[in-house]
């Protein structure tokens, strides 16, 4: 199975959706409900796309981890994958984030469902780093190629390069740092919107990165190993194509099925030859997510990937020494009596 591609998710179902009025400086993708829609209309029309996003990777073969998010007070909730992220080996990451009103979005059901179903042996919360004003947004601030141990990362108010390098430090990757900006000359608020890594396949506007020599840098780095670069325009940005995510579903027969998820105004905006290049490795699965993006995410930023080994479906059986050790009342600590009386014996 591909390290890039996760065959399960996490999805919150945030049933309060609506813009958030607190990213809105910096966050050049974010817009508006249509004049007149009330918040609940809004919220109706963001469940059922969630929803819709559920089924469609639930039938790619896909497992879906859905969690209910009631709390009118976190509206961006729906984007987990900001403040959580996990990794081959155990590894788990929770994230200091920008915005005020996101860093309760954090959620103590989220790991434990991660610790009961999946082998986690570490988790690393870098969120004690908001009080120094200090912001690394998971995998929105960075892109991760997960094979060749690169994060791609785009500067800005929510990715510091100095917690860039501890993470990169802790769960083992190379750090790779580039300024990225639209023809207006603003910043790109997360990476996530301009670049997409798949196995053998990466999206990304390289031409929203000023500097020619980095430019070439990411480019090499990103082929290194094969995988082809479809290059996307700004426009295309515009329309959420790099807001992608390849993931490893299951045919109905068993077979493994990767899939490109994005949301259906992306899949529009893309040109015959690209969809081409990404259906020569991956599905195309697109899902009609108009409300969702007014937030200025799409289905990537929708999307925490699970790359941990799952538990076993049954516990393993215990050793008698290990059995004392779980019993209410032993005669020892550790069970050693039971030990000694098995050699005596």
């Amino acid at each position: 199975m591909s390290a890039q591609a996760p065959s399960a998710v996490i999805l919150i179902r945030a049933e309060r959706f609506t813009p958030n009025p607190a990213t809105a400086a910096d966050n050049a993708f974010q817009a508006d409900a249509p004049a007149g829609q009330t918040d609940d209309a809004t919220a109706a029309k963001a469940l059922a796309e969630m929803d819709a996003l559920a089924a469609a990777l639930r039938a790619a073969g896909v497992r879906v981890h859905v969690f209910d998010d009631e709390d009118h007070t976190r509206p961006d909730s729906v984007f987990p994958n900001n403040w959580l992220s996990t990794h081959a080996g155990g590894m788990v990451a929770v994230y200091p984030m920008y915005a005020s009103n996101r860093r309760h979005e954090r959620r103590s059901d989220v790991l434990e469902l991660l610790k009961s179903s999946y082998r986690v042996q570490t988790i690393v919360d870098y969120s004690g780093l908001e009080p120094d004003g200090i912001f690394l947004e998971g995998t929105g601030a960075m892109v991760l190629d997960h094979v060749s141990r690169v994060a791609y990362t785009a500067r800005s108010h929510r990715a510091d390069t100095h917690v860039l390098e501890r993470f990169c430090t802790d769960f083992g990757y190379e750090p790779m740092a580039f300024e990225a900006v639209d023809s207006e000359g603003v910043p790109v608020y997360h990476t996530n919107v301009i670049a997409c890594i798949g196995t053998d396949v990466a999206l990304i506007a390289l031409d929203m990165i000023p500097d020619l020599d980095r430019r070439a840098q990411v480019r090499e780095r990103l082929s290194v190993n094969g995988r082809t670069v479809v290059d996307l325009t700004e426009d295309q940005i515009r329309e959420f194509a790099g807001n992608a995510v390849e993931l490893c579903g299951r045919t109905p027969e068993g077979r493994r099925r990767y899939i490109m998820a994005m949301s259906a105004r992306a899949r529009a905006s893309l040109r015959p030859e690209q969809v081409a290049a990404i259906e020569e490795s991956c599905e195309i699965v697109a899902v009609d997510i108009p409300t969702i993006e007014l937030a200025g995410g799409s289905v990537r930023c929708m999307i925490a990937g699970v790359h941990l080994d799952r538990r076993p479906a049954a516990e393993p059986e215990l050793t008698e020494a290990v059995e004392a050790i779980n019993e209410d009342d032993p005669e020892t600590l550790d069970g050693s009596d039971l030990i000694r009386a098995d050699e005596e014996g």
